[in-house]
């Protein structure tokens, strides 16, 4: 409704309204002569047609629109996958990134049992040293598509900081969970990257296991434990930390 005081919207249709009021004041008046109904519904004709392409205009017009609109709620919608895409994923791996690895653990852990595998590159600060970060950087990616094959299933990698990573096995006895450790550690070891062809990779891992509803943080501070261990023990091993039900 129009606030008081301010002009009225035009009428688009008002020439056709009034032809439509002289068509009809035309029909209720017997006393005219043919002639007379005739030039009415001439006038009417042609404000019809009037009204006919000022409609076909406006359809095609608004379909123009529906178009450009559809057209920018699919860029919105793009754009906003891309957004929670990268809110949640290492820009340099694709896996998860430490905040959403950390959600994941927790919401699986609401679900069932968690078995937890964290790891480190070993050495990895003399690989940057030797052969610059460029090549660091293309030896965490070698080793996240190295745990992409080696693991299976429901498994969720993630990349908690710059040589560290955290793998999911929901649903996983704790044995299995040492056993796929190990196939990692190989997939990794086994052989040279292609790029550090003269250098062989290898990488230390701990690994907990949580019943449901048990608390990540704790989950990790066992894993994590077990890594130093690991490490201190000679690195490019798994070690096993306490399993609490």
């Amino acid at each position: 409704m129009p606030e008081q005081g301010s002009p009225a919207a035009p009428d688009l249709f008002e020439q056709e309204a009034t032809a439509l009021e002289r068509a009809l004041s035309t029909r209720d008046d017997p006393t005219l002569s043919a002639e007379q109904y005739r030039h009415a519904l001439s006038d009417l004709v042609v404000h019809f047609e009037r009204l006919m392409r000022e409609s076909r205009r406006m359809i095609r017009r608004s379909d123009r629109e529906e178009r450009e609109l559809n057209v920018l709620n699919e860029e919105l919608h793009r754009l906003a996958a891309q957004l929670e895409y990268k809110a949640r994923h290492d820009s340099l791996t694709g896996a998860l990134n430490r905040g959403a690895i950390f959600e994941c653990a927790g919401r699986l852990l609401e679900q069932g049992a968690l078995a937890l595998v964290v790891l480190d590159i070993d050495f990895f600060k003399s690989i940057n040293d030797a052969y610059g970060h460029p090549a660091g950087d293309a030896v965490i990616c070698e080793v996240v598509n190295r745990l992409g094959r080696a693991v299976s299933g429901e498994a969720a990698i993630g990349r908690v900081g710059g040589e560290e990573f955290s793998i999911l096995l929901p649903e996983t006895a704790f044995d299995a969970a040492l056993q796929r450790a190990e196939a990692m550690r190989h997939a990794i070891a086994s052989q040279p990257f292609d790029c550090l062809p003269d250098r062989i990779v290898t990488a230390s891992f701990g690994v907990s296991w949580t019943a449901r509803r048990g608390a990540f943080g704790d989950a990790y501070a066992r894993a994590d434990e077990a890594l130093f261990d690991a490490k201190r023990g000679g690195r490019n091993q798994v070690r096993a930390g306490k399993a609490v039900d």
